[in-house]
């Protein structure tokens, strides 16, 4: 029944409904933001909708090249023919202006795009379910439709505007998180996505530094900032591996402690700290951890006797068989 009335409503708004709306397109009537950080270069996409896996239609990002949204009745289309204009050095404006003109069902259509100097151009038809609007900032675009209210994009920009300074991803949650308040979609929520990516072009396997989702979940942002903060401590545990690699035992140890204040429940990120402090003749420190951990799951006890095998756990005999003990 729903998708009948969906069909009728298109029908109604044209005469030949087939060359405007297809069956693979989807319905992603939401809010979302196009941005970069003017100092980083990093340009982000997030996303909020009622409509499972929205992180799959509407967000299309890549480094050094630009961001794009694209929703409304959504033309999934329009990301990676945006970002290949983009490459070919036109403006975001221009690609704009391209893919509209040649799309027969540009009036139900809503996009936005930022590209690597901070262009932003967006368009909202004129036949996007109401509430629909748009709001060009510096360096970043916010735009809705089918809104419960018509505050959602002046929330989405003045916390866009206000966080200033804090990280892009951290800016972009903000924002959405503030166009729920001010009432968000009229259906309510579903799923919601973050896509970040750095500002210079960069290998294909590290095209992306933020990039997590929600595809079905009763309050998508509140799980949406659950994973970012997980992302962050995990970044953290990164950071505090490479600086292990090059001797940093200062740095890692910081990194190692941050991750695990973000995450404290993770086992996993208080195991390998107490094995690097292990490595690093701080065996009495790791000793306590290690014992909490070994009482909640014995099969970090096992793993633990596995690594001297393979050089990860390098302490004198005296000490694993101090471990092995707890």
């Amino acid at each position: 029944m729903r998708y009948l009335l969906l069909t009728l409503f298109v029908g109604t708004l044209f005469q030949s409904s087939a060359q405007v709306y297809q069956s693979k397109q989807p319905l992603v009537h939401t809010y979302s933001i196009v941005a970069r950080d003017v100092n980083t270069g990093e340009m982000a996409v997030g996303v909020q909708s009622h409509w499972f896996s929205v992180g799959t239609s509407v967000p299309w990002a890549e480094a050094g090249v630009g961001a794009v949204a694209t929703q409304s009745f959504v033309d999934k289309s329009y990301g990676p023919k945006a970002l290949d204009l983009l490459k070919k050095g036109l403006t975001a404006q221009e690609v704009l202006n391209q893919l509209t003109a040649a799309d027969p069902g540009r009036e139900v259509r809503q996009v936005a795009i930022i590209d690597a100097k901070g262009n932003v151009a967006t368009h909202t038809g004129k036949n996007c379910i109401q509430v629909a609007s748009h709001i060009k900032g510096i360096n970043y675009s916010v735009q809705s439709n089918m809104m419960l209210g018509d505050k959602v994009d002046e929330y989405m920009s003045e916390a866009f505007e206000k966080s200033n300074g804090k990280p892009l991803a951290e800016r972009v949650l903000l924002a959405l998180e503030a166009a729920q308040k001010a009432g968000g979609d009229i259906r309510g929520m579903q799923a919601a996505a973050i896509i970040v990516v750095p500002g210079k072009p960069t290998e294909s396997w590290n095209n992306k530094t933020v990039d997590i989702r929600v595809d079905d979940a009763k309050e998508p942002l509140k799980e949406l900032r659950r994973l970012y903060k997980v992302h962050l401590a995990y970044q953290h545990m990164n950071d505090g591996d490479l600086a292990v690699e090059k001797n940093d035992m200062s740095k890692a140890m910081a990194d190692y402690n941050a991750a695990m204040q973000l995450f404290p429940e993770n086992l996993e990120m208080q195991f390998w700290t107490a094995i690097t402090l292990a490595n690093n003749k701080q065996v009495d420190k790791a000793l306590p951890m290690l014992k909490k951990i070994f009482l909640q799951d014995k099969n970090w006890k096992e793993l633990t006797r596995r690594l001297p095998a393979v050089n990860l756990l390098t302490v004198a005999e005296k000490d694993l068989k101090r471990i092995l003990s707890l």
